[in-house]
């Protein structure tokens, strides 16, 4: 059995050296047809698109995304050609959470925050949020709750807005440029804007307008559209700006990795899957009492911004990161 993974999936390589199978690791990016046409199955993370153009005509049975979204997988494609896929939903919730946390921590408001979607990371931030004081809006017309609230009761009173939704093209509630130029018109607090979605739920244009134009005070933007060839422009307007790393915790990382081994095994009957755990903190690390002392954002930003070209290599030899 041949298994294609992504070289630089964290953390997984002893896991997958314990079980009987062939391994073979390529740069995500650099994954072609021809790596696949012999592969029994693929394990890739948001770089590799995997679509008919890709795996019509291989091997391949079964993919495997070590990461919450699916954007990069053609799943009706995947779904129509009988092959199996596998995603890893909540994996990193809790990574993503310390990121908006430490935001809001540097933001010094604890007025009121807008959730836009409220799954596995928005649930998690409302829970924190309300914990640090925060009058908390819940936004997510797919969720079953009595206390969900319209885009206008949002866009008209939170001072910090916060975007927690899969990306999606089509249908009543896409997300696809969500915040275009109307909807950044319609705010009515100028708030800070965090997206640690998906790039393209923010129309780059439109958020450089609205800055321009005070339309909110500020961005803090992990996830960007195009990346990793993000807009210089906004990238040198953003507050906080990073390169795609919220859910980059080694907890995250590792939560991916075994949820992706369990749905492998489980689909080629390979028996109990080995277990994959963070690389322990030195041995005399002491967890500061202030979470900005874990994990301050403006760290990475001040990287990004100083090499916005290594964007992808910022995120490939990204540091240790624990959440506490």
């Amino acid at each position: 059995m041949v298994v294609v993974v992504d070289s630089a999936i964290p953390y997984i390589s002893d896991a997958l050296a314990q079980l009987d199978i062939e391994v073979r690791y390529i740069r995500g990016v650099d994954i072609t047809r021809d790596d696949v046409m012999d592969a029994d199955a693929l394990i890739v993370r948001t770089r590799t698109r995997c679509n008919r153009e890709l795996l019509e005509g291989t091997h391949v049975q079964w993919v495997g995304t070590a990461t919450i979204g699916i954007d990069h997988l053609d799943t009706e494609w995947l779904d129509s050609a009988g092959i199996t896929w596998a995603s890893c939903p909540g994996c990193n919730a809790a990574s993503v959470c310390q990121y908006i946390e430490s935001i809001l921590l540097l933001s010094g408001q604890t007025s009121c925050l807008g959730i836009v979607g409220c799954g596995h990371v928005g649930s998690r931030v409302e829970r924190m949020a309300r914990k640090l004081g925060f009058r908390v809006l819940i936004c997510d017309p797919l969720i079953a709750r009595d206390d969900t609230v319209t885009m206008d009761v949002v866009c008209r009173e939170a001072d910090i807005i916060t975007l927690h939704t899969p990306l999606t093209r089509e249908g009543e509630h896409a997300t696809y440029h969500l915040c275009n130029t109307e909807w950044f018109e319609s705010l009515q607090r100028r708030p800070l804007l965090i997206n640690s979605a998906r790039g393209a739920i923010l129309d780059t244009a439109a958020t450089i307008d609205a800055l321009d134009r005070g339309l909110i005070s500020a961005v803090a933007i992990d996830t960007w559209e195009g990346e990793p060839n993000l807009s210089l422009d906004l990238l040198q307007r953003a507050w906080i700006a990073t390169p795609h790393i919220a859910g980059y915790s080694a907890d995250g990382k590792a939560n991916a990795d075994n949820m992706i081994l369990q749905a492998l095994c489980r689909h080629f009957c390979l028996g109990e899957p080995p277990t994959v755990v963070p690389p322990p903190l030195p041995h005399d690390f002491v967890y500061p009492p202030a979470p900005l002392k874990l994990y301050d954002p403006r760290v990475d930003t001040a990287r990004l911004k100083a090499a916005p070209q290594d964007f992808e290599r910022l995120r490939n030899t990204y540091p240790v990161r624990r959440e506490g």
